[in-house]
């Protein structure tokens, strides 16, 4: 599909509008938050040519839209700009697992711990090799979840208790260094239209596992993708850790 400048930059919009507030975006919206500098009935063109296009939805005649699936898909694989984490984040995330190292003490609940604070979400790792399963931070699912998505978060629990039976599968779909989004019902280990997943597959020492991100559609696709990138980093330079890690950001 061809997509102008500004059609660009408003699906963008809508996606970080959307990230930011879980409502439909009007022409409005984008008038007032974004600076559009073309009228309403443009931007409403502009819309529907990218509702057209399977790239945004309409949930209600006289709502705004949302992003769809391959919406998702198309910023992700087009307009997405790779970032990085905050200096901050990088120090606290590189000093909590040199300390951890040095200490070796329970390090796989401690680095749950660690991911789950600096995430503001929930985080299991699985030691590929022994089975060892760790988990932290599950409550902030539970506070989060939205109470039509109930069925969702249960599929997503029941995933997570298996998931240490999934990696082989998971370790297939990904090439060396490869972080990959999984959108909605992309996802390989749990068919759920409102989450998705961020995974990528790191080696420290000759061991090897996968380090995945798991939240809703609407997360913010840039700063996951960079902390899985980042921890992968760290994982793979900090000695031999090896294992599994899943990281749920609602």
């Amino acid at each position: 599909m061809e997509l102008n400048d500004r059609q660009l930059k408003i699906l963008a919009a809508v996606v970080g509008e959307y990230t930011n507030t879980a409502l439909p975006v009007g022409s409005g919206i984008l008038t007032e938050n974004y600076g559009f500098d073309v009228s309403s009935a443009t931007l409403r063109s502009d819309m529907v040519k990218l509702e057209k296009e399977g790239l945004l939805y309409q949930p209600h005649t006289s709502a705004g839209r949302i992003p769809t699936d391959a919406g998702y898909r198309y910023f992700v694989e087009n307009i997405m700009a790779e970032r990085e984490l905050s200096k901050e984040q990088q120090v606290v995330l590189q000093k909590e697992l040199l300390q951890l190292r040095a200490q070796n003490v329970r390090l796989m609940r401690t680095t749950a711990k660690l991911i789950s604070t600096v995430s503001g979400y929930a985080a299991v790792l699985i030691n590929t090799k022994t089975g060892e399963k760790s988990e932290f931070g599950m409550t902030n699912l539970l506070k989060a979840v939205d109470k039509d998505n109930i069925d969702e978060l249960c599929q997503i629990a029941e995933t997570l208790d298996y998931i240490d039976e999934q990696c082989d599968d998971l370790m297939e779909k990904l090439e060396d260094g490869e972080t990959q989004i999984y959108i909605g019902e992309e996802n390989p280990i749990a068919k759920t239209k409102n989450y998705s997943m961020v995974v990528s597959k790191y080696e420290s020492d000759g061991d090897e596992g996968i380090i995945a991100l798991v939240g809703p559609k609407n997360m913010k696709y840039d700063k996951n993708k960079s902390l899985i990138d980042y921890v992968k980093k760290l994982l793979g330079g900090a000695g031999k850790i090896g294992g599994f890690v899943t990281i749920i950001n609602i």
